[in-house]
């Protein structure tokens, strides 16, 4: 019976096996760039502050409506003396006053309205600054949209170094470890000296603690990934490798410039965000002028055995002007000016660290691309030096050490050249950034 329990365990952990294996799967550039952008957080709060923007020109908007108020109250009193003094016209008769009526409760309703007809300018220009910040957020959110664009595909190249130095470690301590096998026969048989093997098996210790690294930083750059994609912590990201042959030719520096200056979001963003304050330097002043409005309400009392009021509805013209204005705007409009000056010098800083910022990822860009033809020279210097000390070597021609010195030149030019292919996709994609046109890209 305890046979058969045990068989029964062993079966049920076995398939629960697949269940708990990690999800693998695979994923191209703009499959990602797309995930990212429909799960980022930051993307979600940008989108949230679009709508209060909105809402605000919204609201100034509704200045423009009536405003409409109504009050009214019930008092319970406690024996008022209520004295009505009228002009009595007796003529001098001799009749005696009546007696004055006791009043326990009054109440009464009152509704004004006010329709704005002229205020300086200050409800226009509240709108039209209103809209010029709701367009400036929305800016603000695509600038930060081709930052996560940006982000992403940095995050997905080195997710793909950090895959391909994996595989070609591996391969690397694969062939350290036929290696070892292979010397530890020749030592056996005499043919070796066991200081070669023990070069042998260092550096074959060496390649499984550099492949435990790049273990290490594949499982980390695999986690940012998923975090990044709103992605399950336990998904095997397997990243496609033909994105790095999707570059084109550049285009003359020039024209990323003038792209950069056309197109980037942040500075089209401070140029609204200028306009408002130049609007709002407008509606600062529009408060030494008056206030003109159409006003209107209804009135409604009673007073029980005393006397009551209905009907009373009124219409006019309400004019209002704050003197003070004249001496306490001043201040105002200076600290409006202010800004405006701010905002005119944060956008010629914008602009000058714009053209640095694409010539520097233009060159980073020509760099990378030379970086390229180098390191594809170097790899086939380093697989043809492997090839003529291997042979040099079983010709005893070569030590053990130029034999183990020329493996390692050969895995590191192929690392260097898988990285440089990749790193020219990332600096691209940085050039684009800068110019304001990775959107398009993608």
């Amino acid at each position: 019976m305890k046979s058969k329990l045990k068989w029964i365990l062993f079966i049920v952990t076995i398939l629960s096996l697949p269940a708990a294996a990690q999800e693998k799967k695979v994923l191209t550039l703009q499959e990602a760039i797309d995930l990212s952008i429909k799960n980022s957080h930051e993307l979600k709060a940008n989108k949230a502050v679009i709508e209060e923007a909105n809402a605000a020109v919204k609201e100034a908007e509704q200045r423009k409506l009536p405003d409409a108020k109504v009050s009214g109250a019930y008092m319970r009193l406690n024996n008022a003396d209520f004295n009505m003094k009228l002009k009595s016209n007796n003529n001098g008769g001799g009749g005696s006053p009546s007696e004055a009526p006791k009043v326990s409760q009054a109440m009464y309703g009152i509704l004004n309205l006010s329709l704005p007809i002229y205020s300086g300018g200050r409800i226009r220009y509240g709108i039209e600054s209103s809209r010029y910040l709701a367009e400036a957020a929305k800016l603000d959110a695509d600038n930060e949209k081709e930052k996560l664009i940006e982000n992403t595909v940095e995050a997905f190249i080195n997710l793909y170094k950090a895959k391909k130095a994996v595989d070609l470690v591996k391969e690397n301590v694969a062939q350290a470890e036929s290696r070892v096998k292979d010397f530890s026969n020749l030592e056996k048989n005499g043919l070796l000296p066991r200081n070669d093997l023990l070069k042998a098996q260092l550096q074959s210790s060496n390649s499984e603690l550099l492949l435990l690294d790049v273990q290490n930083n594949w499982q980390i750059a695999n986690l940012n990934m998923n975090i990044l994609l709103g992605l399950a912590d336990n998904t095997e990201i397997a990243p496609d490798s033909s994105f790095v042959n999707t570059m084109t030719a550049e285009k003359p520096l020039q024209d990323y410039v003038q792209n950069a200056l056309t197109n980037r979001n942040d500075i089209a963003s401070i140029d609204l965000k200028k306009k408002a304050a130049e609007t709002g330097v407008k509606a600062t002043k529009a408060e030494m002028y008056p206030s003109l409005a159409l006003t209107g309400g209804y009135i409604a009392a009673d007073v029980p055995k005393v006397f009551s009021v209905t009907n009373a509805v009124n219409m006019g013209v309400g004019v209002s002007y704050n003197v003070g204005s004249l001496w306490k705007t001043k201040a105002k409009v200076k600290q409006a000016e202010a800004r405006v000056q701010q905002l005119e010098a944060t956008e010629a800083m914008a602009n000058d660290q714009v053209r640095l910022q694409v010539n520097k990822t233009y060159l980073d860009y020509l760099s990378s691309k030379k970086k390229i033809e180098v390191y594809e020279k170097a790899v086939q210097q380093a697989n043809e030096n492997y090839r003529i000390t291997k042979n040099k070597y079983d010709n005893s021609l070569a030590t053990t050490t130029d034999l183990l010195d020329a493996d390692v030149a050969q895995l590191q030019a192929q690392l260097n050249y898988a990285f440089a292919k990749a790193d020219a996709v990332t600096a691209y994609n940085k050039l684009l950034q800068a110019a304001g046109i990775i959107s398009e890209a993608y």
